[in-house]
């Protein structure tokens, strides 16, 4: 994931760590889907100013230029944070380059200060611009079938309840059936799919031809799975 941090309107974004003074997330919870974070969706938590610099951040991302680039998630925090999330449509993996989250965050900020002159925003708010990054969580079904050339990690329930047993795998889609509103998956050939007597070979013929039908409804979480 790309980040960049802004510490106020009136300062340049730039690339950086978060070891002066930017706020952490409390938790290290599990993505959600519509967490305003790698679940995507918009999240105020209760701020009187959260729609506001979110009518700014979409204003800033129309004029922008970048026909593909799109609003992953925002979040705002009682705090005065401010975290955004770009998603490239045509990047392979949905990340912006450095210069695109630079120029928006930079133009962000500029509307972001004006706005606070007036008083209708506090003037004093700190933003991060990020891509989305790999540990986004893929939505059902919508998001799969821009994704289909990559291997994803798939989460789900092996009965109809949730109590009923996780299981996880790492998959290919081959198809989406809005019909029967289910997914096929066939099992992709990495490490985690092999039998750690085979010293590396390849999936035999039997592994390859088997096919996951899945609910969508039975899908916990899915995420694009990178090998190392």
């Amino acid at each position: 994931m790309i980040q960049l941090f802004s510490r106020s309107a009136d300062e340049t974004a730039n690339e950086g760590e978060s070891d002066d003074g930017w706020e952490e997330e409390e938790e290290e919870a599990e993505p959600k889907v519509g967490d305003g974070g790698s679940g995507g969706g918009i999240v105020f938590q209760g701020v009187p100013w959260g729609e506001r610099t979110l009518a700014i951040a979409r204003e800033v991302l129309a004029q922008f230029g970048v026909e593909d680039l799109e609003l992953f998630s925002f979040k705002t925090t009682p705090r005065g944070y401010v975290y955004v999330r770009l998603d490239k449509m045509s990047n392979q993996y949905g990340c912006p380059s450095f210069e695109e989250l630079e120029d928006y965050c930079r133009e962000y900020n500029k509307r972001l200060e004006e706005v606070g002159a007036l008083g209708e925003i506090p003037d004093k708010l700190a933003v991060e611009v990020s891509s989305p990054g790999a540990d986004r969580l893929l939505k059902m079904p919508e998001d799969l079938n821009r994704f289909k050339d990559m291997a994803m990690n798939v989460s789900y329930w092996e009965g109809e309840e949730s109590n009923q047993g996780e299981k996880n795998g790492v998959f290919f889609l081959e198809s989406v059936e809005p019909e029967t509103e289910s997914c096929v998956w066939k099992l992709a050939d990495v490490k985690e799919n092999r039998d750690p007597q085979s010293k590396g070979r390849p999936l035999n013929r039997k592994r390859r031809d088997w096919r996951l039908i899945l609910p969508f409804r039975m899908h916990n979480r899915v995420t694009l799975y990178l090998e190392f």
